[in-house]
């Protein structure tokens, strides 16, 4: 790798639960992700409950030569975990890895893409 080139991966960001099942549609998500764009690196990461957490999952990556890092916080909601929690651990992170620039989505939920999906899968017609 030269002095100037760069290897980027995406972060799937999500709260985390005792519930095994639960991380199912993250992972969904980081397998679109790779049958849209297979060279393109993703990662999952949790805040709680889950693991790996934010901080092992950049410590891995770049250990791997990653030096751009995008974090796509996956909440519906804008709430205290993306306000307040989520800039405290970025902050960490960017002191950690001097080396590594750091993007911050806005949350999933904040996206016009998937609220006008969400609408689509609301009008839909009933299965029963």
């Amino acid at each position: 790798m030269t002095e100037h080139s760069f290897k980027d991966a995406i972060i799937l960001f999500a709260h985390g639960s005792r519930d095994a099942l639960w991380r199912r549609p993250i992972e969904a998500v980081a397998d679109q992700v790779k049958q849209i764009s297979p060279n393109t690196e993703v990662a999952c990461a949790y805040l709680e409950l889950t693991e790996p957490d934010l901080p092992t999952t950049v410590t891995r990556l770049v250990q791997t030569g990653v030096n751009v890092v995008r974090i796509v916080p996956m909440f519906l909601g804008v709430g205290r975990h993306a306000r307040e929690d989520l800039p405290l651990l970025l902050q960490d992170l960017i002191n950690q890895h001097p080396g590594v620039t750091f993007e911050l989505r806005n949350a999933i939920g904040e996206e016009p893409e998937l609220t006008r999906a969400m609408a689509q899968i609301a009008l839909r017609p009933s299965a029963l």
